[in-house]
């Protein structure tokens, strides 16, 4: 059973910074995160691999963080500079690898519900 719970979200200002952390059980395999904002389809934050590797979508590149944390089993999204079109549900997301196209939701199978981030 895989289990995967964000927490970290809030409101923020713009220019403002907050961490997100996805606690799983799956901590050495691929993890990642998406955003889904109202009316939009989910898209891929940022994924990390097995080895430590990110990826990261254009979007939040040089704003955003992915890391993972082993010794408490979280992934971790640390977030700066945000901006209004940061606006959305957070989720994570878990796989046995990534995929090159980790940034489409069908390159994951597991999700935790998800944390809403408000800027």
């Amino acid at each position: 059973h895989v289990q995967l719970v964000e927490s970290g979200g809030g409101s923020v200002q713009a220019g403002g910074s907050l961490t997100l952390s996805c606690t799983t059980s799956r901590n050495t395999w691929c993890l990642g995160w998406f955003r889904q904002a109202p009316g939009k389809e989910r898209e891929g934050v940022a994924a990390i691999d097995s080895d430590g590797i990110a990826s990261y979508a254009d979007p939040v590149k040089g704003r955003f963080t992915i890391s993972k944390d082993n010794a408490n089993n979280t992934v971790n999204l640390m977030m700066n500079s945000l901006k209004p079109e940061d606006t959305a549900m957070y989720y994570c997301a878990a796989d046995r690898r990534c995929e090159d196209v980790w940034y489409h939701e069908y390159a994951f199978t597991y999700w935790g519900p998800g944390t809403q981030v408000t800027v």
